[in-house]
């Protein structure tokens, strides 16, 4: 956060690491880890596989935030 004058600035923070576990990624989202799998059978959302383990990439994920959203007109 930045200030001017009295005024508190936020400022968008860029997360730190761009790899994120199942776990980590379900926080990320607002999802459960069970619902990441899911996404990630599917292939609704890539992933990187080393070895066992199975991550996830932020901009991946942003890109998959953006490609959600919906607007109404009644």
């Amino acid at each position: 956060m930045s200030k001017l004058g009295d005024q508190v600035m936020t400022e968008k923070i860029r997360p730190s690491k761009r790899l994120y576990s199942i776990p980590e990624a379900a926080v990320y989202l607002g999802r459960t880890d069970w619902a990441i799998r899911e996404m990630v059978w599917a292939g609704k959302i890539p992933c990187i596989r080393d070895g066992r383990r199975v991550l996830l990439d932020v901009n991946d994920m942003d890109r998959w935030i953006e490609k959600q959203k919906t607007t109404f007109s009644f």
